[in-house]
């Protein structure tokens, strides 16, 4: 009898893994709690496979020899709790797709900076002539790929749920980029929980492996001493020191191994000091890669950035505004008014993460003329911001936002959305939320 897989979730990841279930020989159904799009029905109704929406049907669930669940869907959800309690195995739509495929994966982790470092890898590999497939939190299902468009090389961004219900997969070369407070409603609000996840990107690695993270994270540094590192490390750090092999020195943006390589800092695209980390970690992949010095000089000096993270929208009025709708943690936040040159009004806000907002007020009061608050509660950002006595404003849309915004800033001011949370109490995600932002604004 044909082994039995069920797919919960049936967006980009689960339509995906229903392909490649089907291509391998699999009895497939797939089973979504909300409206499934109609691009993925049309998928899986050319390829003859079952599914249903806007609920679980218990017994055609619970009948699986295996479960392939979407990231977003929680342990707690009560049919993954009673697939669980039967003993059936769930794994991610990544761990699958694994099974099928020898290509080299470059996998990419972190609170901060994943999907920049992974486009940043992914247009360095591209720029190379490598055949390259960018899946995971971006890009299209690896699953698909595996299946119908298969690449020799593939660029994986994973979150902490992907890695989660991942147990053989293995990384050729994982990048482990950070480790703050982030999503810790997912985890029990166990900050080690969390960590644990994230340090899941290094299971499995072997000596010929490579595993490449920021040596200054004081979370990644504690950890690291409790695992047995089968790979080849490759610290770095933002400043030269014992250990590391690739830093800045003097203006220069340096890496020592594999192959010494060096560049002028001024001419890498990124700014910030949050994308010297990123530009480091994709650098030093490459170089592992066997990719020549000036392909990397040249991707590093000419990549056009991504959207939603740090995005110069447009001026109006002699006031900057920019999209930083993908700062979905205060970390991200920190980073990014770290960066601005100038005052700020900053907007706030969405669905909070179990967030602790006390980091960012000391650059909170050094670069914010204004705060506007944009979510449907923003009862806690008044109990952390009010106190610190700069001019607020409560919103619940974008259009009174985007409205508030123009009204408070002066000429030579930055409007910076950089929310802190998730995007899911007034828009379907943070997509969403950066494109109506960019509408309003370029209307003004």
């Amino acid at each position: 009898m044909k082994k039995r897989i069920v797919i919960l979730g049936a967006g980009e990841s689960g339509a995906g893994a229903a392909v490649l279930a089907k291509k391998e020989g699999f009895d497939v159904f797939v089973s979504d709690m909300s409206k499934i799009a109609d691009k993925y029905k049309k998928m899986l109704d050319e390829r003859q496979i079952a599914w249903e929406e806007g609920q679980h049907t218990e017994e055609r669930v619970l009948s699986a020899d295996e479960i392939i669940k979407s990231p977003g869907i929680p342990d707690t959800a009560p049919m993954v709790s009673k697939a669980i309690e039967r003993g059936i195995p769930i794994i991610s739509e990544i761990e699958f797709a694994s099974r099928y495929t020898n290509s080299k994966m470059i996998c990419i982790t972190g609170s901060n900076g994943k999907t920049t470092t992974t486009s940043l890898i992914y247009h360095i590999f591209r720029q190379a002539g490598y055949d390259t497939g960018l899946a995971g939190n971006i890009g299209h299902s690896l699953a698909l790929q595996v299946a119908e468009e298969p690449h020799e090389y593939y660029v994986i961004e994973l979150s902490s749920f992907q890695l989660d219900n991942m147990y053989q997969f293995r990384a050729n070369i994982a990048i482990l980029l950070n480790i703050t407070p982030d999503h810790l409603d997912r985890y029990d609000n166990s900050m080690q929980n969390y960590t644990d996840a994230k340090m899941r990107i290094i299971q499995n690695q072997t000596p010929q492996d490579a595993f490449i993270y920021w040596a200054d994270d004081p979370v990644v540094s504690k950890e690291l001493k409790k695992y047995d590192i089968k790979a080849v490390q490759y610290p770095f750090s933002d400043v030269k020191k014992l250990g590391v092999i690739g830093y800045m020195e003097e203006g220069q943006y340096k890496i020592e191994k594999p192959v010494p390589f060096n560049m002028e800092q001024e001419s890498l695209s990124l700014t910030g000091r949050h994308n010297i980390y990123n530009s480091l970690a994709a650098g030093i992949a490459a170089n592992i890669a066997g990719i020549r010095k000036e392909v990397i000089r040249k991707s590093l000096s000419d990549f056009p950035g991504v959207e939603h993270r740090l995005e110069k929208v447009c001026d109006v009025r002699g006031v900057h505004y920019v999209n930083d709708s993908k700062a979905t943690n205060v970390d991200a936040c920190w980073y990014a008014l770290e960066a601005m040159k100038t005052k700020v009004i900053l907007i706030v806000g969405g669905k909070d993460k179990g967030n602790d907002y006390s980091p960012l007020f000391p650059l909170v009061r050094e670069k914010c003329s204004a705060l506007v608050y944009l979510g449907a509660d923003n009862t806690k950002l008044h109990e952390n911001f009010d106190q610190l006595g700069i001019p607020v404003r409560d919103t619940h849309s974008m259009k009174e936002c985007v409205a508030a915004c123009y009204e408070l800033a002066q000429p030579g001011e930055t409007v910076l959305l950089s929310p802190c949370c998730a995007s899911f109490d007034l828009f379907k995600n943070m997509e969403d939320r950066g494109e109506q932002f960019k509408t309003l604004v370029r209307n003004l």
